[in-house]
């Protein structure tokens, strides 16, 4: 691991660092400044000529100061020479944005693809897109990988005699159905239709959930308003314990206060995405996914395999 640099923006710090401690490298310095006209100036302040550079950024609240941050180390990088350049993004905000479902609206989820790799971006190493189409708008590598299996393991000791895996959408009832498999459960899933950002209708459940423990899988909570609905739609159907689960833990505007209100047995997310102190709630457990990124770090480094990493999820699915 001798010619590898590792970068970090100042969306996760804590997140980059954790890699570089597993992969037993340096963290390298880079120095982020905003000017007085509230423009931003990146220099990376460690040699990178020739180096396999991976820059470790999750476009996070604020996203598009972090997005103009990890464009600007993209582009130091490729002007110091740097042999191959890895935009490391735990969390990719923009997949949301992967279809043009109005007259006259950007794709936002091809457009920050193209600015990435023209940019410097040689290669993307993100996780669950929250769109997974969004993977085929670079015309670069991507290495997508899931958390399901670090989720699943956070399940595997207790006992889910009569608990099932519940999707808030059908979109998501795939990743749902790799849960159900590797827990041996069934699987059920929301109607659930989008009216605006922060208001969506759920008026179905399709899947037998009446009486049982239930584990509602989604791939990122920002607001909270889909769970939210579908919990009104479970407690109708008298279910009894509730723990939630998701990769992405945003919990932006009054999540976290709907959640608390919520009742749940237990919040768990992961750490592509920064928590503040303040969000961290009684029941919220955050399980680290630092390990497998430095792994596919590791990979990508060395020409092996990265889809071997999750090949064991997508048997069981």
């Amino acid at each position: 691991m001798n010619d590898i640099s590792v970068f970090s923006g100042s969306a996760h710090p804590a997140f980059a660092t954790e890699i570089c401690s597993i992969l037993g490298v340096e963290l390298l310095p880079a120095h982020i400044v905003r000017f007085s006209n509230d423009c931003l100036q990146v220099q990376l302040r460690a040699n990178c000529r020739q180096q396999d550079v991976y820059i470790v950024q999750p476009l996070v609240p604020p996203v598009q100061d972090h997005l103009v941050e990890l464009l600007l180390m993209l582009d130091a990088a490729r002007g110091a020479s740097a042999a191959q350049i890895t935009a490391v993004i735990p969390h990719y905000a923009y997949a949301r944005s992967d279809k043009k479902d109005a007259p006259r609206i950007s794709i936002g989820g091809r457009l920050v693809a193209d600015l990435l790799t023209t940019a410097g971006a040689s290669r993307v190493l993100t996780m669950t897109l929250h769109t997974p189409q969004v993977h085929g708008f670079f015309s670069v590598p991507v290495d997508h990988l899931t958390a399901i299996a670090e989720l699943a393991e956070h399940f595997r000791s207790r006992d889910l005699t009569n608990t099932v895996v519940v999707s808030p959408d059908l979109g998501n009832a795939k990743a749902a159905s790799q849960l159900a498999r590797l827990l041996d459960l069934q699987v059920a899933a929301g109607s659930k239709q989008r009216l605006a950002d922060d208001w969506v209708v759920i008026d179905a459940i399709v899947g037998d959930v009446d009486g049982k423990n239930v584990i509602i899988l989604d791939d990122e909570i920002a607001t909270g308003g889909s769970i939210i609905e579908l919990l009104k739609r479970l407690r109708e159907r008298n279910v009894q314990h509730i723990s939630l689960a998701c990769t992405h833990g945003l919990f932006t505007a009054a999540a976290l206060e709907r959640l608390s209100a919520a009742d749940l047995d237990e919040i768990l997310t992961t750490n592509t995405v920064p928590l503040a102190p303040e969000k961290r709630l009684p029941n919220l457990v955050v399980r680290s996914v630092a390990p497998l990124f430095a792994e596919a770090i590791r990979r990508i480094h060395l020409g092996e395999s990265v889809s071997s990493l999750f090949s064991n999820v997508s048997t069981h699915a």
